[in-house]
């Protein structure tokens, strides 16, 4: 392993931590050398029924290089308290990976006020809290000499396509990039680098697929055999000094690693005057110069319902 991809001497915070794809995680940042805080209040899917054990006996399990911390995360003095955990525990944080989600689903005409905030809170608003916790040390760090901190947000490509019953689940997800993105900005000076990762794998989130149709359980059969730690390798790399990377969106399924694009100006119409910007003369010009560069409305089972390379 080279200087530039190990990480002995870094420090992670893992949001969601215990469990899947943060498990996973946690796991090959470790093995790679950090040390870690394994921020998990053990809730179910839904975010209820919390579980602080979760979290220790997953720390437990790495002995000396973790941590457990239980609050929940999405609380407003969590965040901070996560961080200084970090700091006090192991004396930096270099690494923070944005995981924690849960699921609300319901159609948007019988979804509930609740529900969205709770989701939002905790797929978004925890993962701000986070990041304004632990960027003031990052950048404080880089000023130092220390090698530049890395982010990675842990997204979805229900966030990047949309899908049924998922109106706050994708709209948290598709804030967490544009999060992504202005933190990449943000830091860009400190070198410390943000990147997006959308995780296709054998997750609880994926066993929670309802299939609508036969080509959802087909979806949801593949994806079932796809462990997380290919997820979780490619987080490690974006985690790691030599990587420079940063405001990407990457998908990963399998051996297959994906960079998406994002969303920049495809066609465009011009009109000479206001008046001539009427709903006839728009609805016209749109159909002949714009309606080609349209997005169907395909979801993210749907585009990547083939087998996946495992």
């Amino acid at each position: 392993m080279s200087d530039g991809f190990d990480l002995h001497g870094r420090t992670a915070l893992v949001s969601g931590g215990a469990r899947g794809i943060g498990f996973a995680v946690v796991s090959e940042l470790i093995k790679r050398g950090a040390r870690v805080v394994i921020a998990d209040s053990g809730v179910s899917m839904n975010g209820d029924a919390a579980d602080p054990q979760v979290a220790h006996e997953t720390a437990r399990g790495f002995a000396d290089a973790a941590a457990a911390f239980t609050d929940d995360i999405s609380q407003p003095d969590a965040a901070q308290a996560a961080v200084q955990l970090a700091v006090e525990r192991f004396g930096s944080l270099d690494i923070l990976v944005n995981n924690a989600a849960i699921l609300r689903d319901a159609f948007i005409f019988k979804a509930q006020r609740a529900d969205w905030e709770r989701v939002v809170q905790t797929n978004l608003g925890a993962a701000f809290g986070l990041l304004a916790a632990a960027t003031p040390l990052m950048r404080d760090a880089a000023k130092q000499g220390r090698s530049p901190g890395r982010i990675v947000n842990i997204v979805s490509s229900a966030g990047l396509y949309g899908n049924f019953g998922q109106s706050a689940y994708a709209a948290s997800k598709a804030g967490l990039v544009g999060l992504t993105r202005a933190v990449a900005m943000d830091m860009a000076r400190s070198q410390v680098t943000c990147n997006a990762v959308a995780p296709f794998a054998a997750t609880r989130v994926t066993e929670s697929i309802q299939p609508a149709n036969d080509a959802q359980a087909t979806y949801k059969q593949r994806a079932l055999r796809i462990p997380a730690a290919y997820v979780a390798h490619v987080v490690a790399w974006l985690s790691s000094p030599g990587c420079e990377v940063s405001g990407q969106i990457f998908g990963v399924r399998g051996r297959e690693v994906f960079v998406f694009s994002q969303p920049r100006p495809l066609a465009r119409i011009v009109t000479e005057t206001l008046e001539h910007l009427t709903p006839e003369a728009l609805d016209a010009a749109v159909g002949i110069e714009l309606r080609g560069q349209f997005t169907d409305l395909a979801t993210d089972l749907e585009s990547f319902n083939t087998q996946p390379l495992v």
